[in-house]
């Protein structure tokens, strides 16, 4: 039964608080993981025991602990947000500056947005943050907002983000701009500026309609079974909360789609303006357009975000008209399931990053860790 013994190779056989089968067993248990050779169809012979296959994944595993929830401070100063946590008005200017904390333990569903292996916060996540910082001083239209670092969501701990709405420049003119660190950095660590631009007031005009006939006339159906399996091969690692992508057409040079939220976010989405998973599977459309994302040649990333304008909040599922408008530039309108606006976006440019950038975006907040203990 055993062979390739050596010396050493002796485990008890007998154990006084363990049957004698079973304290056998463990000793061929003891001696295999050692290295002794041990014919176990001779061990098992007449038993009727068999041969299984190990599981396919060996640490596959579901979380079942309640995420942890912020609280205390004054409530009149929460902001009301899933993102943000304090919205402080500044006196010398009339502005406001939002706070929240940013952690795949308190908002996991982030986790599900990685590019290149590494975890950024959407695009389409900063301009939320930014229209909803707007909101506080009536200047709830983005008409500028452009992406200039990515925003890193580490694997262990938080990050702290802090968005800043200004003075009235006039015309209800105002900039934005969207700021982040470590949350266990020094108070007099730097912060890092990830977007800029300016809000303005709130648009009247009802951008999106066109939307109610569904699906459009003249357009064709395009399969996009496969559209996410593409898209982790060139490194756009979206989990099952960003592939809302459910129905493609195309016209022209428009490309229609139906995106949804998965079930377990419908209730979620109710917080934000516009859930940044939604905003960003709209624009995975765009894969099938004549932008220059859907060349399959290297990563592009939202860079300047014109003209966004948000009609409804809450939207759990939409509508959306995609218009090619250059090499590397689109446009959107996007509507619910009714057709009714619900938000619309004048211009997105997109920008090509390499996965350089976006490792030494990933340390950018650590400043001098490195001379620390």
């Amino acid at each position: 039964v055993l062979s390739g013994m050596v010396a050493g190779d002796c485990v008890p056989s007998l154990r006084r608080d363990m049957p004698e089968d079973r304290a056998l067993m463990y000793a061929l248990g003891q001696l295999h993981a050692r290295g002794v050779r041990v014919d176990w169809e001779k061990v098992f012979a007449g038993t009727g025991a068999r041969r299984v296959d190990l599981p396919t994944y060996a640490f596959q595993r579901q979380r079942f602990w309640l995420n942890p929830v912020a609280s205390g401070g004054d409530p009149a100063l929460a902001a009301g947000h899933p993102l943000l946590d304090i919205v402080v008005g500044v006196p010398e200017t009339g502005g406001v500056v939002a706070t929240g904390r940013l952690s795949l333990a308190a908002q996991s569903w982030l986790a599900d947005h990685a590019v290149s292996g590494v975890v950024l916060l959407p695009g389409a996540a900063l301009v939320e943050l930014a229209v909803r910082a707007g909101d506080e001083v009536g200047a709830g239209m983005l008409r500028e907002l452009v992406i200039e670092a990515p925003l890193v969501v580490p694997d262990e701990g938080a990050v702290r983000v802090q968005v800043s709405v200004g003075e009235d420049t006039g015309s209800g003119v105002r900039p934005v701009a969207v700021y982040s660190r470590a949350d266990d950095a020094d108070v007099d660590s730097a912060w890092v500026r990830h977007a800029s631009g300016q809000l303005g007031e709130d648009a009247s005009a009802a951008a999106g309609a066109g939307l109610s006939i569904w699906p459009p006339e003249g357009a064709v159906a395009v399969d996009v079974s496969h559209l996410y399996e593409e898209l982790a091969a060139r490194g756009y690692g979206y989990g099952p909360v960003f592939q809302g992508l459910r129905a493609v057409w195309r016209r022209d040079d428009e490309v229609f789609a139906e995106v949804a939220l998965p079930s377990g976010e419908v209730d979620a989405a109710a917080g934000f303006g516009l859930h940044p998973a939604l905003l960003d599977a709209a624009l995975h459309a765009g894969a099938f357009s004549g932008a220059r994302e859907s060349d399959g040649d290297g990563l592009f990333l939202p860079f300047a975000w014109s003209g966004v304008a948000l009609h409804a909040s809450g939207a759990s599922s939409l509508r959306v008209r995609l218009t090619s408008t250059g090499a590397e530039s689109l446009s959107l309108d996007l509507a619910d399931g009714e057709g009714a606006p619900v938000a619309s976006v004048e211009s997105l440019v997109l920008r090509a990053v390499s996965e350089e950038q976006l490792r030494v975006s990933g340390g950018a907040g650590g400043g001098d860790a490195l001379f620390r203990v």
